[in-house]
């Protein structure tokens, strides 16, 4: 009696993980926050922290970064 031949074996993924895309895209909202953050955080909380809390500082950190982009603008204009 051999081992189980791999045919008999045709399940997909059973288990609910995260495919490479959204790996990619989580360590980039890390080093995002930890960048523009200015030492705020460091990685191991950002990546403990909570989906809901993460999106709610990257929003925050995207608006001011967008604010500042006006008021250069704004300078330069003159």
């Amino acid at each position: 009696m051999g081992a189980p031949s791999r045919q008999h074996f045709q399940l997909g993924q059973t288990f609910f993980g995260f495919n490479s895309s959204y790996r990619i895209q989580l360590h980039e909202t890390i080093f995002n926050m930890i960048w523009f953050g200015e030492g705020r955080w460091d990685w191991d909380t950002v990546y403990n922290m909570p989906v809901f809390l993460r999106n709610f500082w990257i929003k925050k950190i995207n608006n001011i970064i967008e604010q500042q982009n006006k008021q250069h603008a704004q300078k330069t204009k003159r």
